[in-house]
């Protein structure tokens, strides 16, 4: 879908088709007594809630579930930009909810279906290299299209407090986004290359590695009973997407 997210950038993401419900209740929320951060909770506490039905072997209503997380979590984002109130705090803690719920959600699956720990694993990491880089490009974009510099590719320099939130707090959970996060922006980042002068191509098919596009495809594996192949999606189907974006960019 094309999205204001880019500015005037003339570009198709396709993990953003949930995007204009999610800024019709961040416009139903803008005046509410509802922070980002507890948005941002929300959809941690829905992706618990997903990895227990999966567990219970609820497939589809779980999976179903994760649809409307992914709606919810476009939310916080929409929400700041609304209210034009920006944060590194909401950005790295956003980051850092999304994989706690990647990892759960990952190995609730491996329980359901009996994965080796090493599959689990793999997928994991195979996921946040696939999320990372549709987030290195969706960055670069956004620089481009709206100058927007909250999120970066680089953060290993730490920011500077905006005047509504708290230095200290900046500086903790930068600290922690540092600790756990920072190798997978440097490798992706070396791995990308320079990227193309419009980065449309590069940004477009990394979209369909984006969470918003791949709850979609893992909701009809669902309905399809199809759902054991997801080994084959995430470390075939994606993988060779991702090799597809990295040499085009490097070209």
């Amino acid at each position: 879908m094309r999205t204001k997210k880019y500015g005037d950038r003339n570009v198709i993401d396709l993990s953003e088709w949930g995007r204009p419900l999610a800024r019709v209740i961040a416009r139903f929320l803008k005046e509410k007594p509802v922070s980002v951060i507890q948005v941002t909770n929300l959809h941690l506490i829905l992706t618990f809630y997903c990895a227990w039905l999966i567990i219970q072997g609820n497939t589809i209503a779980a999976c179903l579930l994760l649809i409307v997380k992914g709606v919810i979590d476009a939310v916080d984002g929409e929400l700041a930009r609304i209210r034009e109130r920006p944060s590194h705090v909401g950005r790295y803690w956003d980051t850092i909810a999304d994989t706690i719920g990647l990892i759960t959600i990952m190995w609730a699956f491996g329980d359901l279906f009996g994965w080796e720990v090493m599959l689990t694993t793999a997928l994991i990491l195979a996921t946040l290299f696939q999320y990372s880089l549709f987030n290195h490009y969706s960055i670069l974009m956004r620089n481009l299209g709206l100058g927007d510099t909250t999120s970066r590719v680089d953060e290993r320099v730490r920011p500077v407090a905006y005047s509504w939130e708290k230095q200290s707090n900046v500086n903790i959970f930068h600290t922690i986004y540092l600790v756990f996060f920072s190798w997978q922006d440097r490798i992706i980042d070396a791995l990308s290359g320079k990227g193309s002068k419009s980065l449309v191509f590069e940004l477009t098919v990394s979209s369909s590695l984006g969470f918003g596009m791949q709850s979609l495809v893992i909701f009809a594996l669902a309905l399809t009973e199809n759902l054991n192949y997801l080994p084959e999606l995430i470390l075939g189907v994606n993988m060779g997407l991702m090799a597809l974006v990295v040499l085009r960019s490097r070209i």
